[in-house]
């Protein structure tokens, strides 16, 4: 199974009157958000499934890729590597699933799925605005792992 973990783009900072769902992406984060659909679009097979935190900077960001998106309220910010977890289906799913998410969830479940149960309690791993992190689950001789197959930021495409 595939699993790429995509954060949100650049978005505007928060003020205290706005509510933090409802910030929409800046100029340069709707320009990072094109650029890494762009290299997504070139890899991801048709069958991927897309899943978005509801917040309007995932959706702003998902939107770029031009694909259809389920909203899942457990990816919401302050979701933990669990809910996203099993709102892919890890392992299991069929089809390689794209989540649209935040920090620190996406940087906690990298850690979680390449370094073990032990990283729950660790640090998240930090992953930049508008970056994607392409991991696969396979099994090799009997033994299940985790592989790092890509990391790529907006500004290295």
């Amino acid at each position: 199974m595939d699993l790429i973990l995509w954060r949100h783009a650049e978005a505007r900072d928060a003020s205290t009157d706005e509510d933090d769902l409802e910030r929409p992406l800046t100029l340069r984060g709707s320009k990072q958000a094109q650029r890494m659909a762009e290299w997504l679009n070139r890899f991801l097979p048709e069958s991927t499934r897309v899943l978005v935190s509801p917040a309007l900077r995932t959706r702003q960001t998902a939107d770029a890729l031009g694909r259809k998106y389920r909203l899942v309220d457990g990816l919401a910010p302050g979701a933990g590597p669990s809910q996203l977890l099993t709102a892919a289906r890890w392992p299991d799913s069929r089809e390689p699933v794209l989540v649209v998410g935040h920090q620190p969830t996406l940087g906690q479940t990298a850690a979680y799925l390449m370094a073990g149960a032990d990283a729950v309690q660790a640090p998240a791993w930090g992953v930049k605005k508008g970056a994607a992190w392409w991991l696969r689950y396979r099994v090799r001789e009997g033994v299940p792992e985790v592989v790092l197959v890509s990391v790529r930021t907006p500004e290295k495409l």
